[in-house]
């Protein structure tokens, strides 16, 4: 820690000079694609040899990372007029300024006598003339994509003044075969669909995985022989176990924010209501009590209160408690049906499905029930889950074909702009995003 520290002042103090005065760079998140900034990303110096394939390979991660967010507009490499190499002791903003990039990025790579590596990396303000950000980390060679998500959430930060979400991770549903024999497996990846691999074999359906706040384990529900209950699987070893040996259905799943609790739906004689089960005594506590079914429980950041989904009141609906179950109150008023609300990491936003005049849509609203904004809609689309920064949403569409139906993952910024798909190896469902990496 000591070391990066050190590298991280070297880097700060190594561009600081008296530059003109000029208004901070920065891009406003709120207006999603209206004005991308164009933003300069030159390979990276490589101090040795062993080194080169980074240098290229880490700043092509970082440009596809901010690229993807709508909010960067990449500015071509051919029209670069200084090289890399003299950028290490000189910065000539003329030259940059020329081809119109207003943040510049460059950075190097060295291969340190312990056979690690180390990566740093510089941020400018090209109109400022000054550095806005610099920063060293030392890494093992296998870990270098990682690296590369960290330095994106930096600029990302720097620039935006909102916190990252690159170096994180994405739990989905990956499905294949026919739709009279589909199969679902658990599988995992980076945000950006790198490092996909599966986590169960497709013997046994999946549904609904979900994180836990130290992203080490994931709850989800899994039909083994023939009965759904809800299942914990640990990263690390793969084991995977029974939450609480319930009579009845245990289905929809989601962690505490401590990650102490699962919360989950529990059906028992065609009534379906909420339980928070304490992960180590093992004791459910029965949080609703209605004759509706009571499902897709969500804690807010805090633990104080869960959203969840009810038809209680006649049709589908939102509603918000107390984390003990009191105070139980509807919060969607608007027409149509609502389900599966996903309380934002920042708190002040509920995500939800909403099912109306025979299309889906993904949207927002607040706890209080104002301001609703639907922000995509489909022929069929669920799942929406948050990036941990709070300000870009996943889900899934599924689009009809003539032998069935394929299924992706897609994400869109919380202003509604930016839709892209997300890269799966095949068809997939039910996406939850990580944490930011610890």
């Amino acid at each position: 820690m000591k070391k990066i520290l050190l590298s991280l002042f070297i880097l700060l103090m190594g561009y600081c000079y008296s530059a003109p005065a000029h208004a901070e760079l920065r891009v406003d998140v709120n207006k999603g694609t209206m004005n991308p900034i164009p933003i300069a990303i030159t390979n990276f110096v490589a101090k040795d040899s062993s080194g080169q394939e980074f240098a290229t390979s880490v700043p092509q991660v970082i440009a596809a990372d901010l690229s993807s967010t709508g909010l960067f507009r990449l500015v071509d490499p051919r029209a670069f007029i200084q090289d890399s190499a003299s950028m290490q002791t000189e910065i000539r903003f003329a030259e940059w300024k020329a081809i119109n990039a207003q943040a510049l990025v460059n950075g190097s790579v060295t291969k340190t006598p312990d056979g690690r590596t180390r990566v740093e990396f510089r941020l400018f303000d090209v109109y400022g003339q000054q550095q806005l950000t610099g920063m060293a980390y030392m890494t093992t060679p296998q870990n270098w994509r990682r690296i590369a998500h960290i330095i994106s959430d930096e600029i990302y930060k720097r620039l935006t003044g909102e916190g990252g979400y690159f170096d994180s991770r994405i739990v989905y549903i990956a499905e294949s075969g026919p739709a009279t024999k589909r199969v679902k497996r658990l599988a995992i990846m980076d945000q950006d669909g790198a490092n996909n691999r599966y986590l169960t074999d497709g013997n046994n359906l999946v549904l609904t995985p979900r994180f836990s706040p130290n992203q080490q384990t994931i709850t989800y529900m899994s039909y083994v022989g023939n009965k759904p209950r809800v299942y914990i699987y640990d990263l690390e070893t793969g084991r995977q176990e029974v939450v609480g040996d319930f009579q009845g259905m245990s289905f929809a799943p989601r962690f505490s924010p401590d990650g102490s609790k699962v919360v989950m739906s529990l059906s028992k004689n065609g009534n379906s209501d909420i339980y928070a089960m304490d992960l180590r005594s093992k004791n459910a506590n029965k949080l609703t009590n209605s004759p509706g079914i009571d499902t897709s429980p969500s804690y807010a950041p805090d633990g104080s209160k869960i959203a969840f989904e009810s038809d209680r009141g006649g049709t589908q609906q939102i509603y918000v408690m107390n984390g003990d179950g009191s105070n139980a109150h509807r919060i969607s008023f608007g027409d149509g049906r609502y389900a599966s609300p996903v309380w934002s990491p920042r708190g002040d936003l509920i995500a939800f499905v909403k099912m109306l005049k025979g299309q889906f849509y993904i949207g927002v609203i607040r706890p209080d029930g104002t301001g609703e904004r639907l922000l995509s809609n489909a022929y069929h689309m669920e799942g929406p889950t948050w990036a941990p920064n709070g300000r870009v949403l996943a889900f899934f569409k599924e689009t009809p074909t003539g032998k069935g139906r394929i299924a992706k993952l897609y994400s869109i910024d919380l202003t509604g702009h930016n839709e892209h798909q997300l890269k799966t190896p095949g068809d997939g469902s039910d996406p939850a995003w990580s944490p930011l990496n610890k």
